[in-house]
């Protein structure tokens, strides 16, 4: 028998975080009853530096059932590494990993579905919206646009997969040997070549709380997501600047021969539109430079991804 355990990152869920773990490990228990995995399945909760009472909770519960775990960051240091944190841990005893956030909007009783998939010979079960009728027409339309554009410029995405997944052990093993810092989970794991297969599911609106992912923390996600997985931005800038340079050249043959053919005309408009964009240009050009140049920096420092405050076992 193998063992299976459920990971849940969790920033300020204390309005969720009680019934969604009840509601886990209730699956959990019909799983187990179907022989597919260990009866001592358990759920490993990470805490993303919550200022509510998300650990209070997560004690309370380790106290009422030990399958219930936990983990405490010392502050936020963001959805990503609490997963990476919590398959760190949760795949030192578990054979089977699934990630869900705290919320359940995702469908859990999906999971029973991976799990048989998984038992079939699959690595990585992905769980991925059949549709995405709960969002918001600005929230789906950006999304295909944001899926679609990461395609064009090379990267292997599932479209309409965000965290919801199960991995084995070997899969969780070697995506852990990426150690990089500017991390975008979602846009890896396809690049770890195990055999993979998709559940759909219909995501339910939030109960209780509040999105952990407004307009500003999703723009910035996206843009994690482009910049860690293709370089593509930089090689758009050096395209760029070899049209304006021909351009240049093209501008500067036509000067001469107004010059010669004694039609030059002076005109201020003409000018200072060229020198503002231009310099307008190159000031975007330096900026996405400089991004890439910042997480390189970020990179070398090697620094922690998390800190554990505290443990619960």
């Amino acid at each position: 028998m193998q063992k299976l355990t459920i990971v849940i990152p969790a920033y300020n869920e204390q309005e969720v975080l009680a019934s969604s773990v009840q509601r886990l490990l209730g699956i959990e228990d019909r799983i187990a009853a179907d022989n597919y995995l260990d009866q001592r399945a358990d759920i490993l909760v990470v805490d993303d530096g919550s200022t509510d009472q998300t650990w209070t909770i997560i004690e309370q519960l380790h106290k009422a059932n030990s399958r219930v775990r936990g983990l405490r960051f010392s502050r936020n240091f963001g959805h990503q590494n609490a997963l990476i944190a919590g398959m760190r841990e949760a795949v030192q005893t578990a054979a089977v990993v699934v990630t869900i956030d705290a919320d359940l909007q995702d469908d859990p009783e999906k999971i029973a579905d991976m799990v048989k998939l998984y038992a079939d010979g699959k690595d990585i079960v992905y769980g991925v919206r059949n549709n995405r009728d709960t969002d918001t027409w600005f929230k789906r339309t950006t999304a295909q646009m944001y899926y679609g554009m990461l395609g064009k410029l090379g990267v292997d995405l599932i479209p309409n997969h965000a965290d919801f997944r199960l991995m084995s052990k070997r899969a969780v093993e070697t995506f852990l040997q990426y150690s990089e810092r500017n991390i975008f989970i979602r846009g890896l794991i396809p690049r770890l070549g195990f055999a993979t297969a998709k559940v759909f599911y219909k995501r339910t609106p939030r109960m209780a709380g509040e999105s952990k992912y407004p307009l500003k923390k999703m723009l910035a996600f996206a843009w994690d997501g482009i910049t860690s997985l293709t370089i593509a931005p930089v090689r758009f800038i050096l395209i760029l600047g070899t049209f304006a340079c021909l351009l240049a050249v093209g501008m500067s043959i036509y000067t001469v021969f107004s010059k010669v053919l004694g039609l030059a005309v002076h005109g201020w408009s003409s000018l200072m539109i060229s020198l503002w964009f231009m310099g307008g240009l190159q000031m975007v050009s330096l900026g996405i430079i400089g991004e890439y140049v910042g997480k390189l920096t970020t990179e070398v420092k090697h620094r922690p991804r998390y800190t554990v405050q505290s443990k619960l076992d």
